[in-house]
């Protein structure tokens, strides 16, 4: 049950509330999260009065999904998560279908057939779909006390249950694993985090950078279990319904309150499963975010988007690719042709105080056409890393001090070669000023006009 605070944060005013017909939509996006807001305020600079509508089964204002365990920890209020104001689908004139699931996709006749029944017409379809967690067929994952973490309803059953002095079971070592157990500690919660990898953050970081991670989750007195899973959870004596503890593979079992399974998120594309838009291991999309059916795009978690180091579509999980994707997907629905420029992996975690960055190609090994710059600063616990192809920068780990990470992906980014000073990109002192003239030039012309356009739409 969500609380009476996220309760706040349901229904905008514009939004339908009646099961009155709908009309056909110009434009008709499913999800309310960065990837469909980006899209919608792309096609409004366009079309300031086309219909427009948005369906999402969360009965929520659009919120920041990364900002989950802040909430949670009681360090973040639920107005400072709102990515846009509350009023924010009236002014753009958006039909906000909030707390409704979508049962199908007709894409023949341009139909989508909501569960209360109604059906909605459209000509531009954006599916901006996310994530679903992903939860192993565990024997006794029914119980009461099993928790996934990717939604603000999430954070709430979780804290309902995080009281102080008890103790929960994460399962899964990754970004959402690690921002769940600093909330938790944060609560008063004892945390034992159960990793099948042999370190934490293993598709993340490289080896160096995932063992300063796990030195400062163990100085919170967080329990790591690596290279090992959970083989069932199981009640308590007194109440079987209710969770008492994990049975792991080696027959070990961990006395708990509760169980997260933080392993990750898996594409939701069951709207297009059996269609005649091209699926791979999510949506497959064309530079323009357009997908194999005309008039249907798609973004964000769902969608196979183009990485610029892999030079490949892949999955790219990340806000920032959903952000960009969307606002890409939107200008092209509302007719200006505009080219997604590429996105790559990339993470960024405050881990108890210890900040990580991480881009790209972060474990070369199996590449020897590879060169691997490296900087480990053991006794303060910082650690910089760059990975070369042909002189340009295809990934990079920065943890400790990270100030210059955004300088360095800039230069990955824009596949920049750095043949010049190369040596000079670990430097504590390296920034613009060690750049070329002409290459520094451009660069700040570049985060100037960066800064503009983040003044103008970040509200």
């Amino acid at each position: 049950m969500a609380t009476k605070k996220s309760r706040q944060l349901r229904q905008p005013p514009s939004a339908s509330t009646t099961k009155a017909p709908i009309p056909e939509m110009e434009y008709l996006i499913i999800g309310n999260s960065a990837g469909g807001i980006a899209a919608a305020e792309a096609i409004r600079e366009l079309d300031k009065n086309g219909k427009l509508a948005m369906v999402s089964e969360e009965p929520y204002f659009a919120y920041s999904r990364p900002l989950i365990s802040e909430y949670l920890a009681g360090e973040r209020s639920l107005d400072s998560m709102l990515l846009r104001p509350a009023d924010f689908y009236q002014r753009n004139k958006i039909e906000a279908l909030l707390g409704t699931k979508v049962a199908r996709v007709d894409f023949g006749p341009k139909l989508v057939e909501l569960e209360d029944g109604r059906s909605l017409a459209w000509r531009k379809l954006l599916l901006a779909t996310g994530g679903t967690p992903i939860v192993p067929k565990l024997k006794g994952s029914h119980r009461e006390g099993v928790f996934t973490f990717t939604t603000l309803e999430d954070a709430d059953k979780i804290g309902q249950a995080a009281n102080r002095g008890r103790t929960l079971v994460i399962i899964g070592g990754g970004l959402t694993g690690i921002s769940l157990a600093q909330a938790l500690v944060h609560r008063g919660v004892t945390v034992v985090m159960v990793e099948l990898m042999d370190r934490v953050l293993a598709t993340a970081l490289d080896t160096e950078a995932s063992r300063l991670v796990e030195q400062a989750l163990r100085r919170e007195q967080i329990e790591l279990i690596l290279g090992h899973t959970a083989k069932e959870i199981v009640g308590r004596p007194e109440d079987d319904r209710r969770v008492g503890g994990v049975i792991l593979q080696d027959g070990r079992t961990i006395p708990c309150d509760g169980v997260v399974f933080a392993i990750g998120v898996a594409p939701r594309t069951e709207l297009v499963a059996g269609s005649a838009v091209t699926l791979n291991r999510g949506i497959v999309v064309s530079r323009r975010m357009i997908t194999s059916r005309r008039d249907v795009y798609a973004c964000g978690d769902a969608a196979e988007a183009y990485d610029f180091v892999h030079k490949t579509n892949r999955l790219i999980p990340v806000w920032p690719n959903a952000v960009a994707g969307g606002r890409v997907a939107g200008f092209n629905m509302a007719g200006r042709r505009v080219s997604y420029e590429g996105n790559t992996g990339m993470h960024s975690l405050n881990c108890f105080g210890l900040s990580t960055v991480a881009a790209g190609l972060v474990d070369s090994k199996d590449d020897p056409t590879c060169e691997v710059l490296a900087d480990s600063s053991a006794g303060n616990g910082t650690y910089r890393k760059i990975v070369l192809k042909n002189n340009r920068i295809v990934g990079m780990v920065f943890v400790g001090d990270i100030e210059r990470s955004g300088i360095v992906f800039g230069l990955m980014k824009d596949r920049v070669n750095v043949r010049r000073y190369k040596e000079a990109l670990l430097s504590p002192d390296f920034g613009l000023g060690t750049l070329p003239d002409d290459l520094r030039r451009k660069r700040l012309s570049l985060a100037n006009s960066q800064r503009g356009d983040a003044s103008g739409n970040g509200r």
